[in-house]
């Protein structure tokens, strides 16, 4: 059953998640070997003489000869006109390709710039067809009137309003073919929905009341295939490059259909279609489904059970069965069958109130773990904290499929939420106490123990007791809930409160004029950076900064000094909401961390986030106020010296680093909610350029994306270029080949995690006894 707040099912369509995915040898930007000829033309929205390349969006039909010329004729690197106001002395950095790239390659370079060969593409497709609203209840049927057509044209009204389709590449959906449809469901079933077209109310109803909650229209044949379809293209144009991510937004909903059978509203399953759409024309071998929804979509996970290629991850209400759909197999002990086993993983919710604490400890204790290796009450802002956290996944390659959402409000301010964090833009804060419920923590620890035998890395993190469900709080399970009944409405009725938060964090952190800027030494001015990366020209006061200055005779040298004032006025910058986010090198790492941290707390930042990585010490007259939490990566020894004072050494393995930053990092940066985030790459911080980006994009969550990066002047320009993209809203590199983490490292983290889950609740992985 579609979900009550805008829930999504994303289907990742990705190359590498590590020991999960496939080799990394394919191009980020795969171009297939189809002929132009074989790729869509496109129909422009308005007029070739208004074209600009920050206005023309296309619309993508049947034939390609057109649009290949098109592209041929619009190659040009973007160059910003856009008046920027706020920070002085800000420019968009002058970059672009120095020549026209291959033929090949000139797919839809017309929006951001550069196309695939040379930089940055149009980023996010939007695909929707109005015609998806044609379907609609033509009787009275208390169960199935929440789904209507509304749900389309209140989340794409909200998107025009905050000016968020016009960003996007916006594509026109197309009908799924009859064969397409047949990679998941059988003829038969789909001759059953062709024959609905032509017939009439009674027939219709009496041929609805044969499934689950489920109703058919006339045109209910024809919005579902392009519900596929939308699905279908969407992936097409990630996969082939046209777009680096997209949302589909569409009607009917499609995961709890199955291959001969309509079910919960959902008629085909859109986004196994286009799963194994992506398999069988693009190749793919691995591929991750994320269904984040009130209600399991049991149609994907029958699809698939069997299929080690496909990862299905559902969080969903369950209460012991008592939620629809009643299923045994929505249970966390439901891993899959056969080779499939460990590839199905369901983290049941077995309470309703399940808030962003909860959702984010589940991301962060089992599905990012896995995906490396191999009446809910989320927030809307909490979706876009979620979907920041897949797109370090596959490269980014992130397609997101609309399931369901009934609550209008809250379903179109979740929709936003998920393009502003697909289009790069920072995730508001999450608001409430960052404390999993006591609930959530047993449905993690079940399902950490039925996944563990099939994956190294929830074994490494300690045993973990699968518990039986009759010692799972029974005296809290409801009566069964059915779809469209009087405890789902009632339930649908507590999301009316949701989008009260969302405006309130709006306002108070509105997005800013710009979201990074780069203020980078000499040497690294030829640095090729993303087209809206702002490169400060000013400096802080000379007074201000000699004021600074005087707290490290190290800062009095010329280059360190010029540094400090450019720092200086970057942060004020990202404190005063002018820019989102900001890197700058130094050849003073550790005088000039200790300088912005005082700066952040004495200026607007009530707590500030600092993460430390290299040979660099906290500065000794640090006030232990708990305003500050300080976390050393590569420290001599894993030490809690405090509740705010966190040493561990740097993990030598790819499998270690990613166990120190889910297991530890970003639970106590969640936990801590910091109002401003402060990354050091001192001397000899050993990071690896994929590394530290990884760790850039992981924290521009927790602080609503103020991250300031310093990294010492010994550094390379291209880690401060790689940075400078993440922060940016690029997805990072690859970390290469997984390697498990040694029994050293892993000790050393067990170790920590037990002197400090008392105080930071977001490193439970499992109910207190």
């Amino acid at each position: 059953m579609p979900p009550l707040s805008g829930r999504l099912a994303l289907g990742l369509c990705p190359r590498r998640l590590l020991s999960f995915l496939p080799r990394s040898d394919l191009p980020l930007f795969a171009f297939p070997s189809a002929r132009p000829s074989a790729l869509p033309r496109p129909t422009l929205r308005r007029p070739l003489s208004n074209v600009s390349a920050t206005t023309l969006s296309l619309r993508l039909c049947s034939s390609a000869r057109v649009f290949w010329s098109f592209s041929r004729a619009l190659t040009l690197p973007y160059t910003s006109t856009r008046p920027r106001r706020g920070l002085s002395g800000l420019r968009p950095c002058s970059c672009g390709p120095s020549a026209s790239p291959p033929h090949s390659q000139l797919f839809l370079e017309l929006w951001l710039g550069w196309a695939p060969g040379g930089g940055w593409a149009m980023r996010t497709a939007l695909v929707y067809h109005e015609e998806m609203t044609a379907a609609r209840l033509l009787w009275e049927d208390p169960e199935c009137e929440i789904e209507r057509p509304e749900r389309l044209t209140a989340a794409l009204e909200r998107l025009q309003q905050g000016g968020l389709e016009q960003r996007c590449l916006q594509l026109a959906a197309r009908e799924a073919s009859e064969a397409e449809l047949g990679l998941v469901h059988s003829p038969e079933y789909v001759s059953l929905l062709r024959g609905t077209q032509a017939l009439g109310t009674e027939e219709l109803r009496a041929l609805s009341g044969q499934y689950d909650a489920v109703y058919f229209h006339p045109s209910t044949f024809h919005c579902a295939r392009l519900a596929a379809g939308a699905a279908l293209q969407l992936v097409d144009a990630v996969l082939t490059g046209a777009a680096h991510n997209g949302l589909a937004l569409v009607r009917p909903p499609g995961h709890h259909s199955q291959r001969a059978a309509a079910n919960g509203f959902c008629v085909f399953n859109n986004v196994a279609i286009a799963a194994k759409h992506a398999q069988q024309k693009h190749g793919l071998q691995r591929i991750l489904i994320v269904d984040w929804d009130v209600h399991h979509g049991q149609g994907i996970q029958y699809i698939f059970e069997d299929d080690p290629s496909v990862l299905y991850f559902s969080w969903h209400r369950y209460e012991h069965g008592c939620f629809w759909p009643y299923l045994q197999e929505s249970d966390a002990d439901a891993v899959g069958l056969g080779q499939g086993r460990g590839f199905t993983v369901n983290l049941p919710w077995n309470q309703v109130g399940m808030g962003n604490a909860d959702y984010m400890a589940a991301f962060l204790h089992v599905l990012l773990p896995v995906a490396f290796e191999g009446q809910m009450q989320a927030t809307p802002e909490c979706f876009a904290h979620l979907t920041q956290l897949l797109q370090v996944l596959a490269g980014g390659r992130v397609c997101a499929v609309l399931e369901g959402g009934y609550h209008l409000e809250s379903l179109s301010q979740s929709v936003c939420m998920v393009v502003k964090a697909l289009l790069g833009d920072p995730a508001p804060p999450l608001s409430g106490s960052m404390v999993p419920r006591h609930s959530a923590l047993e449905s993690i620890q079940s399902v950490r123990a039925a996944q563990a035998p099939h994956w190294t890395s929830l074994q490494q993190q300690g045993p973990a007791r699968l518990l039986n469900p009759s010692t799972c709080s029974p005296e809290g399970r409801r009566p069964p809930v059915s779809p469209g009944g009087p405890g789902f409405k009632a339930a649908e009725a507590q999301g009316s409160a949701v989008p009260r938060s969302l405006l309130d964090q709006l306002h108070l952190y509105p997005t800013p004029p710009a979201r990074t800027a780069a203020a980078l030494m000499a040497q690294d001015a030829a640095l090729v950076l993303p087209p809206d990366v702002l490169r400060p020209e000013g400096s802080a006061p000379q007074e201000e900064t000699q004021a600074w200055a005087r707290l490290h005779e190290a800062l009095a040298q010329d280059t360190a000094f010029i540094a400090l004032g450019k720092v200086l006025h970057l942060l004020n910058g990202i404190l005063d909401g002018q820019v989102s986010s900001g890197i700058a090198t130094t050849p003073a790492a550790a005088a000039t961390l200790e300088v912005a941290i005082r700066r952040g707390l004495s200026h607007r930042a009530q707590r500030v986030l600092c993460v430390a990585v290299g040979q660099l010490d906290r500065p000794p007259d640090l006030a232990s106020d708990g305003r500050n939490l300080w976390l050393n990566i590569r420290g001599k020894e894993a030490a809690a010296l405090s509740m705010f004072h966190v040493s561990v050494p740097l993990p030598g393995t790819t499998g270690g680093f990613l166990s120190c930053i889910l297991a530890l990092v970003l639970p106590l940066a969640y936990g801590f909610q910091p109002d401003l985030v402060l990354v050091a790459l001192g001397p000899a911080h050993g990071l690896q350029d994929p590394q530290a980006a990884l760790l850039a994009a992981l924290l521009r969550g927790p602080a609503g994306g103020r991250v300031l990066v310093l990294v010492e002047q010994e550094s390379t320009s291209q880690l401060a270029g790689v940075l400078a993209r993440v922060l940016h809203g690029e997805a990072p590199p690859s970390l290469g080949p997984f390697s498990m983490a040694s029994p050293e490292d892993l000790q050393a983290l067990i170790h920590l995690r037990g002197q400090l889950e008392a105080q930071w609740k977001m490193l439970q992985v499992a109910a207190p006894s």
